[in-house]
């Protein structure tokens, strides 16, 4: 009987091995499985961060109140964060709606009827939106209602829990009080860069507009969101010189600088490479909607402002771009937010990143350092 137990000794061995074989296939069958949960585990980490900024967003920088009505306007590229402050929001009042509107086209373009309907209605308004809704009647409206209001034009996740928006709100708005004293009585501003830009401009200095800070806690207030900035409206008629626009266009990291030749307020040029044709065409639609006469108010140079965000960075996206410390730009369009009486329904701005900048004989950007 010896040898049969011998046999099946023998012939258990190749068993042995398919056994083997078999464990190895079970194993790399998992790591698929493996690979899923770590991207479970990451989302799960995205969204808990995602929730913790819209905390500070809707706790500290709208400061949101027991039974206030709140408006949460994303599209379909900012969902995440939509539903983050619609999470948030409603740990502070239990009036909270969020909706997501059509992705716009542009900056400047007006929200769907129904949405700028529903935004006079409200006490605060927050819109993390592609393209920006800060410069629309239906955000002017809302705010001349009575709502507070915070955009976020362009914002992603990364941005949203990063850079600009983990600054100190309350310290930028301390430096924004601070630079007031250098604004005052002062009403030509000088700026000019390596890169070309040399170019003058009148501003009434009680128009300076220091409370985007990220703050915003009081009716008819309207900041962006990562906040930190200080801009003004050039008188219009009076901006003579050439522009280089060097960091950024919307958003767009330029590969090759842009220059604007601007005439009595009105961009007459641009040059650069393809993206100057762009912009031309982009300009051009927002003209032709336009009765004839006005069609040259669409090169408006509508806004000058400069960043004070010490976190912000440039990334592509200009809501983030024009806030970092040191830099400084303009904007082509509309500026009937600001006082003006351009009505083009388009605002874009440009960054230069390392400007210098007089107001009068003070000299207060220093080669993209900030001197005050």
């Amino acid at each position: 009987m010896a040898s049969p137990f011998r046999r099946k000794s023998k012939e258990r061995k190749p068993a042995k091995e398919e056994e083997d074989t078999d464990l190895e296939e079970v194993v790399d069958a998992e790591e698929p499985i493996e690979e899923n949960v770590a991207e479970i585990l990451d989302s799960l980490d995205l969204e808990q961060a995602l929730f913790e900024s819209a905390k500070r967003v809707t706790h500290m920088c709208m400061d949101i109140r027991r039974g206030e009505n709140v408006l949460i306007v994303c599209d379909p590229t900012t969902g995440q964060i939509g539903q983050a402050l619609h999470q948030a929001a409603t740990d502070r009042s239990d009036r909270v709606l969020l909706i997501v509107m059509p992705k716009g086209r542009h900056h400047g373009e007006e929200p769907p009827t129904p949405v700028a309907n529903l935004m006079k209605q409200q006490q605060i308004v927050i819109a993390p939106t592609k393209y920006s809704l800060t410069h629309t009647r239906a955000i002017r409206s809302a705010v001349k209602e009575g709502a507070r209001v915070a955009t976020m034009p362009g914002m992603t996740d990364d941005m949203f829990i990063s850079g600009g928006m983990t600054a100190d709100f309350n310290q930028i708005k301390k430096s924004l009080s601070e630079l007031s004293s250098s604004l005052r009585r002062r009403k030509l501003i000088h700026v000019k860069d390596k890169k070309g830009t040399d170019v003058e401009f009148e501003v009434s200095w009680k128009d300076w507009n220091l409370d985007d800070n990220g703050i915003c806690n009081r009716p008819r207030m309207i900041t962006n969101l990562p906040a930190g900035k200080a801009f003004v409206l050039p008188k219009e008629g009076t901006m003579n010189g050439t522009i280089v626009i060097d960091g950024t266009w919307e958003s767009t990291l330029l590969d090759e600088p842009l220059e604007l030749v601007v005439e009595n307020g009105i961009v007459v040029d641009i040059k650069g490479d393809v993206t100057a044709a762009q912009i031309r065409q982009q300009f051009g639609e927002a003209a032709s909607k336009l009765r004839s006469k006005d069609r040259s108010l669409v090169w408006t140079v509508a806004e000058f402002g400069f960043g004070m965000n010490p976190n912000a960075q440039i990334t592509g996206h200009v809501l983030e771009d024009e806030k970092q410390l040191g830099t400084c730009y303009f904007s082509i369009g509309d500026n009937t937010s600001l006082g003006g009486n351009a009505s083009v329904g388009i605002h874009i701005p440009g960054v230069i990143t390392k400007p210098s900048v007089w107001l009068d004989d003070s000299k207060i950007l220093d080669e993209g350092k900030l001197i005050v």
